[in-house]
């Protein structure tokens, strides 16, 4: 009779290795515990939109934002890690912009947060660039093939954000009832924002 043994899950693992660290005092946990809470509610998605909603709403900003992103991003006081060159790129009718990280997941943290599991997937690293449409299609994104689809590969040098068409039907709202509509996935260019 064999003995069959369970596998610790990635939770019980990292949980496992803090533990470690912190018991050898190479890592302070308040130090962990303010990472983790400035990722929950300081970096992310939420940021990004609002610098959309933003180059939406004042077009000297937009141009600064497509000018040097990094600068106009922190104008709004997004900044840090993963976010020292941040390229901004507009999609429009006729060219749509995506964005992968075909070596790894960089991801400019600072405006989108950390990066999904999709993102880090392998298969989407590899078939992204090599049929995009393709890729969107399956990703609910269906485009014109009228649209040219631009690929633009993130790395440890340059980090890409999309600024998403405006929905023409949002013509009448304010910035700030513009940045719920700003998902992470229109800021990396896997779909449009709704009307």
């Amino acid at each position: 009779m064999t003995q069959q043994t369970t596998r610790p899950t990635p939770a019980q693992r990292t949980e496992a290795l803090e533990q470690l660290l912190t018991e050898r005092e190479l890592v302070d946990p308040k130090v962990v515990d303010g990472f983790v809470a400035r990722y929950e509610t300081e970096v992310g998605p939420l940021n990004g939109a609002k610098v959309v909603a933003r180059a939406w709403t004042d077009p000297a900003y937009r141009e600064r934002l497509l000018a040097d992103g990094t600068a106009a991003i922190a104008e709004l006081g997004f900044s840090g890690p993963q976010g020292e060159h941040i390229v901004v790129v507009e999609n429009t009718p006729a060219v749509h912009n995506v964005v992968v990280c075909t070596l790894c997941s960089c991801y400019p943290w600072p405006v989108l947060g950390l990066p999904p599991s999709w993102y880090k997937d392998p298969a989407y690293r590899a078939r992204v660039v090599r049929e995009p449409r393709t890729v969107l299609r399956e990703m609910g994104l269906d485009l014109p093939e009228s649209t040219d689809i631009v690929v633009h590969d993130s790395s440890s040098e340059v980090r890409w954000l999309v600024l998403p068409e405006r929905p023409a039907s949002t013509a009448g709202l304010s910035e700030a009832e513009l940045v719920p509509l700003v998902t992470r996935d229109a800021l990396v260019g896997v779909a449009k924002v709704a009307p």
